[in-house]
């Protein structure tokens, strides 16, 4: 079984998402803490998005989407990796497991943050299972031909928020982990604008006229929970073999607040 390390020495972060954008609105603001606290942090998406536009190609739609995460990503100094399952169609597999696998493999982080296994979106589901299997069994030297990276161990695992804070039955998501992100907020918004393909595609499938708004607002709504301005709100993973101690609470609380 790979080792864990409840204090890791590596400070790498790593938010697996489904789609360009979803680590924008779901925690970004906790990425750019961790970055502003020496973290080396990467955004990664299984698929390019490449269904989320009203016209284009599948290949057009997914060159604009990767491209609007890099500049994204770039804002905070983080790196962006995608790794290209369709959009819309994902599915749980042996091939995107692989994929996700050496995506690990490649990256080695000690921190990562996933998607809710219950969520409105089937590709997110799917990829917050992509996201645990993964991080137990990437650092077991048989799991991948690339090379094991010195410090590879079982990372802390967390899931985002739900859409809305909800699972997919409409049940209130109940977090183990709330992160003030109320300073990083207006840096947060920077980067979800860079995903200018997203609002009339958003307007017209989801009905969401003002997806910036509709973030900073879900954000209020939580950090009023936690009694800040605004919040992003985690569940972690505790299962057998995972670190058990709260690494985010740890690092972001207030007492140990960003210089």
């Amino acid at each position: 079984m790979p080792q864990t390390d409840s204090n890791p020495d590596r400070k790498v972060a790593l938010a697996l998402m489904a789609h360009p954008d979803d680590a924008e609105i779901a925690c970004a603001g906790t990425l750019i803490r961790l970055v502003d606290s020496g973290w080396s942090v990467h955004i990664a998406t299984v698929t390019a998005g490449d269904c989320g536009a009203v016209t284009g190609s599948p290949d057009q739609v997914a060159r604009m989407r990767m491209a609007e995460a890099t500049e994204a990503a770039q804002l905070i100094g983080a790196t962006y990796h995608c790794l290209g399952e369709p959009d819309g169609r994902l599915v749980y597999d042996r091939s995107a497991l692989q994929k996700t696998i050496d995506l690990f493999r490649k990256v080695a982080p000690t921190l990562a943050i996933t998607m809710p296994l219950s969520d409105y979106h089937a590709d997110h589901e799917i990829t917050g299972q992509l996201g645990r299997a993964a991080s137990f069994v990437y650092a077991a030297p048989n799991a991948s031909e690339l090379p094991l990276i010195d410090g590879s161990t079982v990372p802390h695992l967390y899931y985002c928020d739900g859409h809305g804070g909800m699972d997919r039955n409409g049940k209130v998501i109940e977090p183990t982990t709330m992160v003030d992100v109320s300073d990083q907020s207006d840096r947060k918004t920077a980067m979800l604008a860079c995903h200018k393909s997203q609002r009339e595609w958003l307007r017209v499938h989801n009905g969401i006229d003002d997806y910036l708004v509709a973030m900073q607002n879900h954000d209020a709504v939580r950090g009023r929970q936690m009694g800040v301005q605004s919040a992003e709100c985690f569940v972690q993973h505790r299962g057998h073999g995972y670190p058990a101690n709260d690494v985010l609470t740890e690092l972001l609380s207030p007492k140990n607040a960003d210089p």
